[in-house]
């Protein structure tokens, strides 16, 4: 699975700032909220119940939250902060990258594919330092979603024929 099929350069943040886990999830929730047309509390109610079954904060200063939500599409938002604080990481760390992942309801397992896959580059040291290396939002976006740059293509397939997807943005 390629994280360029899992992100929309649009939905790609960097540098917000929040300064505890809850702020972190309430912006998230908002934003979301904002490009589903959805209610931001019943989004945020579904990451802090999920937070309270264990943290999503799975070390090495990036976070995965996720939930089922109604009318989701398979929402996906990539988000590079100023460290978030306590996150209740399985290390004790800040949080600095965060990918939220909004799952529909009626979806079965398929989630797991893309859970997976993120962990699995998140937790990459050299890919996760080049991401904290990004100077920009369209930096960050080109790292995520062009394979030929670096960026983060899986498959158990052997290699694949991907064209670089387009990251035009505005650095917020």
């Amino acid at each position: 699975m390629d994280l360029a099929d899992l992100i929309e350069p649009n939905r790609v943040i960097f540098a917000a700032r929040a300064s505890n886990k809850e702020q972190l999830l309430q912006d998230l929730a908002s934003r979301a909220a904002a490009l589903l047309n959805l209610d931001a509390q019943s989004i945020f109610n579904a990451l802090q119940v999920r937070e309270e079954l264990g943290s999503t904060g799975l070390g090495n200063g990036f976070a995965l939250p996720h939930a089922r939500i109604e009318g989701s599409t398979g929402f996906r938002h990539v988000r590079a902060t100023e460290p978030a604080g306590h996150f209740d990481s399985i290390d004790g760390k800040p949080v600095d990258l965060v990918f939220l992942l909004l799952i529909p309801p009626t979806t079965g397992s398929e989630h797991l594919g893309a859970l997976a896959a993120v962990s699995r580059h998140l937790r990459d040291q050299e890919f996760a330092a080049k991401l904290r290396k990004a100077a920009n939002a369209t930096a960050l976006c080109k790292l995520l979603c062009d394979p030929q740059t670096g960026g983060a293509t899986v498959s158990n397939h052997g290699p694949q024929d991907r064209r670089p997807r387009p990251c035009s943005l505005k650095d917020k």
